[in-house]
């Protein structure tokens, strides 16, 4: 007889792809153990995390386009520590969902394309997300199939937010700001009513190697650093952030570039990689004693804080700042960076609390409270996959 049902949840990256092995527990989802894959490792291996026992087993199968025989090789490793007989279902985190998928939903064909149709929008992460949603429905047809959308949380923004200054038929047809991250925001947002109730008008910073800010009224998300791709906003890892569209004119026009060189710029050369020369890595740049590298750190921390201040101004005041994902949960220097910048709003970090990355960091004078949270995305896709066969 199987054990307690297993879900399974894939949270896809542009080169990695993280694994969520949960419990289903009546209505609650439980996680039993984590993997994650880095396909730019040689040789390739899954890592795996089971309580407090680690793991690393390599695979042996090619990677190919349609990913099949990682992911079937994948299944019969964590057949040796999990009953894979008792999986019933996989959630995926797909990043664009557009303004058709507004929440969580059961895949079929239909919503496979629909899925498909708005790559464009998101050309490193959604074929990644549907490379794993096809290969599993080729391999474990029996498995239920849902979709969780970093878009969706941001549909409650307002529409005079969400429009560019753009003639009115390209907003109509979808040319517009629809913000992302939005499965790591909905999971502060539970953290902060667990833990800070009374937190109100928040800014919630994402840092990680793709990096955003959301502002949230009464955990409802009222604006967002993202835009109308992951290209906008703060500086990331290689991606640039806010860019002048006059410099895409420069590159098309006066360098003469094509649509595949400016891609590859925009999502691979710039951001911190593009500025330093040397790292994408913030925690390469902070060892490193070269001008470039402080250079790169310093333009982070200046446009994060001018990201937080924008947003305090949509939300007509701001009480709380929330650092997460894998910048903001554990790199105190970035940290204090931004805080130093927002020392006109009120903001004091306490130094100590800082680098211990304790749930709060600022000082009982400070006029805004600031928090470090751990995020988790793939809690959010188990649980809105869970609700969804509930449902059934």
């Amino acid at each position: 007889m199987p054990s307690t049902d297993l879900l399974l949840t894939f949270n896809a990256g542009s080169s990695t792809v993280k694994i969520g092995i949960f419990a289903m527990d009546g209505a609650a989802a439980r996680r039993v153990g984590k993997g994650v894959i880095d396909f730019r490792a040689e040789p390739l291996s899954l890592g795996l995390a089971k309580g407090s026992q680690t793991f690393a087993m390599p695979l042996k199968a090619e990677v190919t386009d349609d990913l099949q025989g990682v992911i079937d090789e994948t299944f019969a490793l964590l057949a040796d520590h999990f009953d894979m007989t008792a999986a019933r279902a996989a959630g995926h985190r797909v990043v664009h969902g557009g303004d058709r998928f507004t929440k969580a939903i059961a895949l079929d064909a239909a919503a496979i394309d629909a899925i498909d149709a708005l790559t464009s929008l998101a050309p490193l992460h959604q074929p990644q997300a549907l490379r794993f949603i096809r290969a599993l429905r080729h391999l474990k047809p029996h498995l239920a199939q849902m979709a969780s959308f970093d878009t969706a949380f941001h549909a409650t923004q307002d529409d005079l937010v969400r429009r560019f200054a753009i003639p009115r038929a390209l907003h109509d047809e979808g040319v517009k700001r629809y913000g992302f991250h939005g499965l790591s925001y909905k999971f502060i947002v539970g953290e902060l009513r667990r833990k800070a109730p009374r937190a109100a008008k928040v800014v919630v910073a994402h840092l990680g190697s793709g990096a955003s800010l959301c502002a949230l009224n009464a955990g409802v998300s009222r604006d967002c650093s993202m835009g109308f791709s992951t290209l906008d906003g703060i500086p990331m890892a290689t991606r640039p952030g806010w860019l002048d569209p006059g410099v895409i004119l420069h590159l098309a026009g006066e360098k003469k570039q094509s649509f595949r060189e400016i891609e590859d710029l925009l999502y691979r050369r710039s951001g911190l990689l593009g500025v330093s020369g040397i790292s994408a890595d913030t925690r390469d740049l902070l060892r490193d004693a070269r001008p470039e590298a402080r250079q790169a750190i310093d333009l982070l921390t200046l446009r994060i804080a001018g990201e937080i201040g924008r947003m305090a101004a949509t939300l007509n005041g701001l009480d709380t700042l929330v650092f997460t994902a894998g910048i903001g949960e554990h790199q105190p220097e970035i940290r204090a960076g931004v805080a130093k910048r927002l020392s006109w709003l009120g903001l004091a970090i306490d130094k100590k609390a800082n680098a211990a990355n304790d749930f709060t960091i600022s000082t009982g004078e400070s006029r805004i409270a600031a928090h470090v949270i751990a995020t988790d995305e793939e809690q959010v896709i188990a649980d809105e996959a869970l609700s969804i066969l509930r449902a059934d």
